[in-house]
């Protein structure tokens, strides 16, 4: 069972940088999609930016991004392991949410019922 540990969430004030954390317990094999997601008090879960990799060949596909963080956020995977990355970059207060990790064995997709494996969520809360 694949779980996964977010950290890096807490204050910011906009414009500064922020860089989340997401740890998978296992080595992945095959092609495997990690990302981001949010949910904003009263809001539904939304995309926010995925990455997807094939361990075997070392190919990291291109990542995607929701548009609103698109030229903003930067999300980057570590080696070959289930390891990814979030910099957050000039943050605003729209961006204030519980930011959560997800895995899916396979391709990518933007909807969150495709990922079996969730982090619990780590909080990113942005003042003007």
């Amino acid at each position: 069972q694949l779980q996964l540990v977010e950290s890096g969430g807490g204050l910011a004030q906009a414009g500064d940088s922020l860089t989340l954390s997401c740890v998978g317990s296992v080595r992945t094999f095959g092609t495997f999609t990690m990302g981001w997601f949010r949910q904003a008090p009263g809001k539904e879960r939304e995309f926010v930016a995925t990455i997807t990799w094939e361990p075997w060949s070392g190919s990291v596909s291109r990542p995607s991004y929701a548009d609103s963080v698109k030229g903003r956020f930067t999300i980057s995977q570590v080696n070959t392991e289930a390891v990814v990355n979030l910099k957050m970059n000039s943050p605003m207060p729209a961006d204030t949410a519980k930011y959560s990790c997800a895995a899916l064995p396979g391709e990518t997709s933007r909807r969150p019922n495709d990922y079996p494996y969730w982090g619990q969520g780590t909080q990113v809360s942005v003042s003007s």
